[in-house]
């Protein structure tokens, strides 16, 4: 693992993202090293065009100094958008502590998005923001399959455990049930798991890029050969994640939760 300490001009930058005002992302590059990945992009803005996501980290070691003390209003700022906030470096660097110290005296509208129980670290300091959601991501409940997606990040049942104990702590939490790996992940499960403890559930498909591509169709081949034909015309199945979204429409709908679905061959967006 390459890690590197770099100086940033500014810790907060605005976000094109659906229901993201701003975004931070304290570290460049993220040591989970998932296989499906859509973050890789940020190697060709990053000067790492020639090194391997998920084996490079830069530590953003004056973030903290550089977040404005002023008045969001109603903006949201993301915190984890293009990098893991709680990836294994926040061990040792703190740098999410320490922006999350900084931005307590402005009280943003704040959303945090994790694959990593560390999280939890930091209940002292989430549960004194007024307007604070936290997210987990996670598609699958088992961790073989886990360990093979998401090699370095908290295993799910962690993640499940980090959830329960947010929760506690009275800090509104959701499920990212993301990305969906059809025949693979069962969101039904996960929704079983979790439904005592988390506040509503997001649900992303699976986007099968050029960067991604062989690897998504390396692990099928590998782990699931029969869903193979699937996954190899899955980017132009429109039906396929059309129908897929009734049905979770249908379920969280049954269900009372609340939901919203991100679905990339969508331009409108499904809200309860």
């Amino acid at each position: 693992m390459k890690i590197s300490e770099i100086q940033t001009k500014s810790i907060i930058t605005k976000s094109a993202l659906p229901d993201a005002d701003f975004v931070i992302n304290p570290y460049v590059g993220c040591q989970h090293a998932c296989l499906y990945c859509y973050a890789d992009f940020m190697r060709r803005f990053t000067g790492h065009g020639e090194d391997r996501w998920g084996e490079f980290v830069d530590v953003k070691t004056n973030a903290a100094l550089t977040v404005p003390q002023k008045d969001f209003g109603d903006k949201t700022i993301l915190v984890g958008s293009v990098t893991d906030p709680y990836q294994q470096s926040e061990g040792k660097y703190q740098i999410t502590r320490e922006i999350l110290t900084q931005l307590l005296k402005s009280q943003p509208k704040l959303e945090m998005l994790t694959k990593s129980a560390l999280i939890t670290r930091d209940i002292d300091l989430l549960r004194q923001f007024r307007q604070l959601r936290v997210g987990v991501s996670l598609n699958t409940l088992d961790q073989t399959v886990a360990r093979t997606l998401e090699p370095y990040a908290s295993s799910p049942q962690a993640r499940v455990n980090a959830l329960r104990k947010l929760s506690d702590a009275g800090i509104e939490t959701y499920l990212f049930i993301s990305p969906i790996f059809p025949g693979v992940t069962d969101y039904q499960t996960l929704m079983e798991a979790t439904k005592d403890f988390v506040g509503g559930y997001l649900f992303e498909n699976l986007n099968i890029r050029g960067n991604n591509r062989t690897a998504v169709l390396g692990f099928i081949q590998e782990s699931f050969p029969q869903l193979k034909p699937l996954y190899e015309q899955l980017s132009k199945n429109k039906e396929f994640w059309d129908s897929l979204q009734k049905e979770i429409e249908k379920h969280c709908k049954k269900l009372g939760v609340n939901f919203k679905i991100y679905f990339d061959h969508k331009k409108d967006k499904n809200k309860k």
